[in-house]
């Protein structure tokens, strides 16, 4: 019966890329290996996007579909399966459908486009496809892909979690691994030219980790920057005109909601006046176990006028989330990639469909922009947003979102700089160019606070007048945490302690308490302090509750203990640098990194071999970005490990010393230039 159903969409599908011919769709790769797609439609681009994507990542990328399909399970087994419990409790692909006709013409015609490369590809190599039956795919489960991973970016894999097993009550918090993006104006810099900094901290693999791409057509898309796998267009880098970058932000993006249930009839619920019954529907979950056998897991997955709903011990709990709302935000996205001045970008940026995420802005014409960008509803002010909602009444039913003018913004300010490091939106550039908390909706959840990172920058800010380019790069790459620590955990104890009241572990506190706070490879005291602090972490995490976590002199000391210990058995000596500790690890390639958590140049780690880490999170795909009078942007970039992620290619690891040395390389616009210095040019396979 499957092969059968192949067939007849084989013979579809061929008719339906008829309007976009293969030979016309040019990918050309870089000598980094990196894909610049040339083709005379938009649609035509995003064909080649997928077709290129598909060969450097290709299980990356169904990956993320399959979950929006609800198949992950038959891959990954039951962590895959948990995906797909989230996707279907959220509804992605009814939702998608649903929402289908909101999006842009000229859009579905690059989803259209993105489809049918994808498409291409797994008939052109059917043995690379991961689960039989998974292709092919359809607009709508592409788009469930976004609405997926939104949803999940947003916050709601934390509030399934957090529901599932009875808190109800700090839903979403901040996990603090960071990301930077700035702009100075031409006033701050020594050149005369406006700069920008996109420098996500996403995860080094995964389905948020970052891939290059520069997209051109003759309709006016010259793109360059990162996309996740799945995506359709570039999410942020530049133009030739300009460009902007991302950072996580978190106001309140979620709401949760306490129904009120009958006290006889079950799966009914109070609203207003009126009881209403839950739609309830059964879903089957595929999970993969040894030896291939496939287990059929039933969950009942319950829908009330608020959203998805969650029953734990507690009661009945809803949920809701912008995204479920609106499923325009990749749609914003390609407007925002064809604007050519800030007035277009605007326009695009006016949409508010992108659920979440700070934006900081630059272009050749001299403006600089900070948004603290999200879709948050209208709230009524008689509640308490921050908390749990009576789900009992309409009026804590969301209808309308607020408009981009009530967001906070700054548009060319005064000192010549705007940034954002997952810090407050009030705090985006220098002293009264900031705009005020007062002055914007308490029930959108903004809050006024610092960490490391914006703590750090201001320091840097402060000695610098105006900046070179050799000034912008050594503020990008700066290692050091700032003269005042911000962390969750307080420290003073630590810094506090007598070493000679505990001779044994005097080095250790010494090593710690002398800590110049920089991270550097070749820093002693950054690997001491991170495995202390890790540690601390884990062990007081449930005691975190949106404020510093005061240690005491005895947990101080414990901590210390367990530091020695961990340094002595892994590395037999105390004196060890960073770069001794923390490494970059890719199949076979290992070299030692900087950074450590909350520096600029922020790394995050994960347990790896004798007592080592290995780089999980973190600085990955970098931007730096000079836009003169006249003329295209000068660019230059790095990604943490490669274009391609398959062991084979020579692309697989080759930017990695760029990018531990913070070294970039060179990029253009220029399509003649990167057609004359292109290691390949080739069109994807033509379907028979």
């Amino acid at each position: 019966m499957y092969k059968i159903f192949t067939l007849i969409f084989l013979s579809f599908s061929i008719g339906s890329l008829a309007q976009i011919n293969p030979e016309n769709v040019e990918i050309i790769r870089d000598r980094y290996g990196v894909p610049h797609i040339y083709a005379p439609t938009d649609e035509g681009v995003a064909y080649g996007l997928a077709w290129a994507h598909s060969e450097d990542d290709f299980q990356t990328i169904q990956s993320t579909l399959l979950a929006a399909k609800g198949m992950l399970g038959l891959h990954l087994g039951k962590d895959g399966a948990a995906a797909d419990y989230v996707s279907q409790l959220l509804r992605c692909k009814q939702i998608a459908k649903e929402q289908y006709h909101t999006l842009s013409d000229d859009y579905k015609k690059v989803l259209r486009g993105y489809v049918s490369g994808i498409n291409a590809y797994a008939k052109s190599y059917p043995e690379k496809v991961l689960v039989e039956g998974s292709f092919p795919v359809t607009k709508d489960e592409v788009l469930a892909a976004y609405v997926l991973s939104l949803s999940v970016m947003s916050g709601a894999g934390e509030t399934i979690s957090k529901l599932v097993n009875g808190e109800v009550s700090s839903i979403f918090e901040n996990s603090g691994k960071g990301s930077n993006a700035f702009a100075f104006a031409r006033k701050k810099t020594t050149d005369g030219n406006v700069y920008l900094n996109v420098n996500s901290h996403q995860p080094l693999d995964g389905p948020s980790s970052w891939y290059e791409a520069h997209l051109i057509s003759d309709e006016g898309w010259n793109m360059m920057g990162g996309l996740f796998p799945g995506g359709a267009t570039i999410f942020h880098g530049t133009n030739e005109y300009l460009g902007w970058a991302h950072t996580v932000n978190y106001p309140d993006k979620i709401d949760v909601f306490q129904l009120e249930m009958h006290p006889k009839e079950q799966l009914k619920y109070k609203f207003d006046d009126e009881y209403k019954m839950l739609d309830q529907k059964e879903v089957k979950l595929s999970v993969q176990i040894l030896f291939g056998i496939i287990l059929k897991v039933k969950k009942t997955l319950y829908w009330s006028e608020y959203g998805p709903v969650i029953k734990n011990k507690k009661g009945y709990f809803a949920f809701d989330l912008a995204v479920l709302h609106d499923v325009r935000a990749p749609d914003q996205w390609y407007q925002m990639n064809k604007a050519t001045d800030f007035e277009s970008w605007k326009k695009a940026v006016e949409m508010v469909a992108i659920p979440g995420f700070n934006f900081v802005y630059a272009d050749r014409e001299d403006n600089i922009y900070y948004l603290g960008n999200a879709k948050l509803p209208i709230r009524n002010p008689g509640y308490d947003w921050s908390g749990v909602l009576p789900g009992n009444t309409g009026e804590t039913l969301q209808e309308d979102f607020h408009p981009l003018e009530d967001l906070p913004q700054v548009l060319n300010p005064e000192s010549g700089y705007v940034f954002n490091t997952n810090n407050s939106a009030f705090s985006c550039t220098e002293g009264e160019d900031n705009v005020r908390v007062d002055d914007y909706d308490p029930t959108m959840g903004y809050r006024e606070f610092e960490n490391n990172r914006s703590l750090r920058f201001y320091e840097l800010m402060n000695e610098y007048e105006q900046l070179s380019w050799d000034d912008f790069l050594r503020v990008k790459y700066d290692k050091t945490l700032p003269d005042s620590l911000a962390y969750p955990v307080n420290l003073n104890a630590l810094f506090k302690l007598d070493s000679n009241k505990h001779k044994r572990y005097s080095k250790i506190i010494n090593i710690l308490q002398t800590w110049d706070y920089s991270s550097g490879i070749h820093n002693v005291g950054a690997a001491q302090f991170m495995i202390l602090y890790r540690h601390l972490v884990e062990e007081y995490k449930d005691e975190y509750d949106g404020t510093p976590y005061q240690l005491t002199e005895e947990q101080a000391l414990k901590a210390v203990k367990f530091t020695y210990k961990y340094l002595m058995k892994h590395y037999k000596k105390l004196d060890v640098t960073l770069g001794e500790y923390q490494w970059l690890v890719r199949g076979d390639y290992k070299m030692p990194v900087a950074g450590v958590l909350d520096v600029i140049t922020a790394m995050d780690a994960s347990p790896y071999k004798n007592g080592r880490v290995r780089a999980k999170q973190g600085e990955s795909y970098i931007m730096l970005v000079k836009y003169p009078k006249n003329g295209l942007p000068v660019i230059e970039t790095v990604n943490c490990y490669g274009a391609s992620n398959q062991p084979d290619s020579p692309h697989y690891a080759d930017q990695m010393l760029l990018f531990v040395n913070q070294k970039r390389k060179p990029m253009t616009l220029d399509l003649d230039k990167v057609r004359a210095e292109a290691e390949a040019i080739y069109h994807p396979l033509k379907l028979d």
